[in-house]
């Protein structure tokens, strides 16, 4: 499970709000304006095309040294990915029961392990990542809804389809993503399942100090 997620997890958008300006600028090759901001920042899915675009840009431009050095795919992720992903919630969701007994230190470490983590698996995986890989599936927009599911389909190298499932969530920021569905599976629901156990047996400081050091010895520029 875990080498197919970071195969796929690639994928991953959220809402661009905090990385855009009200200035018109170019994205992908067409002028970006206000109003384009406005239709994104009110439907998820566009939000994932938007970030899409992004991603693409980026990994182009350094694909060469992210596959003869793949910690050099960790500032891209860093800075088009993980700011609009929302890890405290995603956090509170891995850990369960154990968010509402932790410490608010506890969280807050536990919050940025998860980050560690997320930055590791995107590392690793960009490299061989491109648009043509990537298909977004019709979607439809409903301005009532607090939690959304934006579908996608992502092929592998073999020429398998496999189906990738994003959940983003409303908030006052925007749309954030949460959760990533991977033919069925959920990341969220995997993490808890595999760290509430180790949680259960160690202790919540271990695991975060085992995530710590997971973290440090792959070179996260987090750690």
């Amino acid at each position: 499970m875990k080498s197919h997620l970071a195969a796929v997890l690639v994928g991953l958008s959220t809402p661009l709000a905090t990385a855009l300006t009200t200035t018109p600028m170019l994205l992908g090759g067409s002028l970006y304006t206000v109003a384009a901001h406005a239709e994104i920042a009110a439907n998820p899915q566009a939000e994932m095309e938007a970030t899409a675009r992004q991603l693409f840009a980026a990994i182009d431009q350094n694909r060469a040294a992210i596959r003869k050095e793949p910690k050099k795919a960790y500032p891209i992720v860093e800075s088009i990915l993980l700011p609009h992903f929302d890890t405290e919630y995603a956090a509170q969701l891995v850990l369960a029961q154990h968010w509402r007994t932790a410490s608010p230190e506890q969280r807050q470490r536990f919050v940025n392990a998860m980050v560690q983590m997320l930055m590791k698996t995107y590392g690793g995986a960009l490299a061989d990542f491109s648009s043509d890989k990537f298909k977004i599936l019709p979607y439809r927009p409903d301005p009532n809804v607090e939690i959304a599911t934006v579908r996608t389909e992502v092929t592998r190298s073999s020429g398998v389809v496999v189906p990738v499932d994003y959940k983003l969530r409303r908030t006052a920021a925007g749309w954030k993503a949460f959760d990533v569905i991977i033919e069925g599976i959920s990341y969220v629901k995997n993490y808890r399942t595999d760290l509430g156990a180790e949680i259960s047996q160690n202790g919540l400081d271990a695991v975060i100090a085992r995530l710590e050091k997971d973290a440090a010895e792959a070179g996260s520029p987090k750690s």
